[in-house]
Order: C-alpha cells, then structure tokens, then sequence
C-alpha cells in the first residue's frame, strides 16, 4: 500500500516525478477557475476522508482543493464532531474509512496515530501534519524553490529557529534530492539527530550551529517557521531563546543575493521574521502556500496508483 507518511515512502525519483507532474498541471490550468476541474480528471468518483485533530488552513483547503480539480470529492472529519472525540480507536477509524473512502489523510499530533491508521487502513494514508514530520508541506516548498529558477542539487538551504516537524521534512528530502542544510538553533532545539543522520546518509551537507550568521552566508534558500506550535508550555522561556534567530534584512542580506525566503504560515510578524522580510519580494510564502494544492495533487495521484 503506497502509503505517504514521510517522504522516504516515496523516495527521491518519485517526488521528483510528483514534482513535474504539479508543474505540469499548474501550467495547464494557468487562468481557469479554481474549482474547475484538469481536463483528464484522473480521480473521478474517488473520495478523500480528511481527519483533523489538529486546526488546518492550508491543508484543508489545498486536499479540498486538489481533489475537485482531480475530479474527486472529500468528506471532512474532526474529532469535536466526531467518534474519535469520544475515545473511538484510530484502528477503528481506519477500518471504516476504508470502506467509505478510496484515500485517507490525517493531521494528528503524535506520529504514533498516523502510522496507526496506515497499518489498519485498506487504503493509502497520507501524514497531513504529525509533530515529527510534515513531508507534503516540503513537496510544496520544492515546487516553489523550482519555480524560482533553482535546481536542487547542491542548492544551500539555511534554517533558523526550532528543530522541528517541518526541518525534519527538510533534512529527509535534502538526502532524497542532494541539497545541503544549515540549521541555526538554539541550545536545546535542535533537530532529531535521527533526521541529522538519514540526511547526511544520503549525502547532504548539514550544519548544525547556534550562529545565524554562519547559517545564512551564501545561502540560496532562507527558511523558518513559527516558533511556538498549537499546544506547547513554557512559551516565554522559548521566544526569548528564540529571538536571535529572527529572520530580518541584515540576515537576508548575508544571503545570496537572489537568495529567497520561505515559510510554511501561519507567520507571527516580529517573532520569527520581520514585516520587511515578510512582504520583500525575496519572499515567496504566497506561492508557497498556493503550491500546497499542486503538491497535494501529485501526492494523491501517486497514492492512487495515477502517477
């Protein structure tokens, strides 16, 4: 079962066939309306199931999105207004969204719960966030770099602030698709050595360092994130470890000079980055963020055994 829960499911010749497809597909429909649908429709009839336990923007509406214009349609669960609020198994769920739906995707906190359901589940299931790992946010990110006339390999990408889900996306596809990564922590969060080490295993660069000015140097790529998740203690403590990691214009300047600025939203203006760097056109967030659908698109055809 073609599962995607972390990026090495599909390994690094398959995301970058996903990545062309979404080229593709976003080139083809350049103009038409959102909701209209690919003129091949290659999921008609096919129905996504959707699981929230965690608040979603962008993941919500790009799986909603990139499923009407592959022709299919999603049904849409949280656990406030559903069993799972009321103790029903993940396994349970699994087994019947099985039958009800052709894919699942599931945004959860503890990574245990997506692999859970990927083992009792009959159909594909697909990580829309868990707190180890967030791989189709970094399929949309690659879209984005690509779009702005940068190959991957060899590309330096620079992070700065906490070790987190998303770093380790970008740590597993630095290995997958041979680009290098300076990370800029603090003391005390820094990223799972175990993400460290499949990097470095697939022969990326990584840089661990408290120093922002040595992350940023030459980079091509300038990426953070917020600070502070849904759920977590001890904020105060953590924003001031933080603070000298603030992406603003001196850090982007030591940066290449055609070097560009990404972050996965929401953003907290002033706490990892600042207004100037936010609204530059170094940054690309926006088309970052429209990239989810596109990214979502081909992960869900590959899924689907379509691509």
């Amino acid at each position: 079962m073609p599962h995607f829960l972390d990026l090495s499911d599909a390994g690094g010749d398959v995301i970058a066939a996903m990545l062309n497809d979404a080229q593709d597909r976003k080139a083809a429909r350049a103009d038409w309306p959102k909701g209209q649908v690919d003129a091949d429709a290659p999921l008609a009839g096919h129905v996504l199931a959707m699981v929230f336990e965690k608040s979603s923007t962008r993941t919500r509406a790009s799986f909603d999105i990139a499923m009407r214009q592959l022709g299919g349609s999603v049904l849409i669960l949280d656990s406030g207004t559903s069993q799972l609020g009321r103790g029903e198994s993940v396994a349970d769920t699994a087994r019947v969204l099985s039958r009800m739906a052709d894919a699942i995707m599931l945004r959860t906190d503890d990574h245990a719960k997506v692999e859970e359901m990927a083992h009792y589940a009959s159909v594909p299931v697909i990580n829309g966030l868990t707190d180890r790992s967030h791989p189709c946010q970094i399929v949309a990110d690659l879209l984005t770099i690509i779009e702005q006339g940068k190959a991957l390999p060899g590309l330096e990408v620079a992070w700065f602030g906490d070790g987190n889900n998303v770093l380790h996306s970008v740590l597993e596809a630095s290995g997958l698709m041979k680009f290098n990564v300076r990370v800029a922590t603090p003391s005390g969060f820094e990223p799972d050595p175990e993400f460290v080490a499949m990097a470095r295993a697939g022969g990326a660069n990584v840089t661990l360092t408290q120093d922002a000015a040595e992350a940023a140097s030459g980079a091509d790529i300038v990426v953070t994130d917020t600070w502070v998740s849904m759920g977590q203690a001890n904020v105060e403590n953590k924003l001031g470890a933080m603070a000298p990691y603030r992406v603003d214009e001196a850090l982007m300047a030591l940066a290449k000079p055609s070097a560009r600025f990404l972050h996965c939203l929401p953003a907290h203006i002033g706490d990892e980055v600042t207004q100037e760097v936010f609204e530059s056109s170094k940054s690309v967030v926006f088309d970052e963020a429209e990239n989810r659908i596109h990214a979502q698109k081909s992960i869900l055809l590959w899924s689907l055994g379509k691509l």
